[in-house]
């Protein structure tokens, strides 16, 4: 996984895993930066594990976006987790 990180971010396997081991040193902006694109997520979830874009309202989300929110609340909680796999699926490719 910290390979898999290191290939996609272009910040070496040996810096990241400084990030993760018992010393816990803090990452550059830049890194921060980088390793929450390659992740998909905020810099601000990385750092505080709260993701600020979920306060967000539905209305500010394009209408494609909006649309998948709607139909996807009205699924079963088994053919929600498929979609979201698809999308996970489609995001990393």
């Amino acid at each position: 996984m910290v390979k898999e990180l290191a290939a996609r971010s272009g910040i070496k396997k040996k810096t990241l895993d400084s990030y993760l081991g018992a010393h816990g040193y803090t990452p550059s902006v830049d890194n921060a930066v980088s390793i929450a694109k390659t992740l998909g997520v905020t810099v601000e979830y990385l750092v505080t594990g709260a993701d600020g874009r979920k306060d967000r309202p539905l209305s500010s989300l394009h209408s494609d976006v909006q649309e998948i929110a709607l139909v996807s609340e009205r699924l079963n909680s088994r053919d929600r987790s498929i979609v979201l796999g698809l999308v996970r699926l489609l995001r990393d490719k």
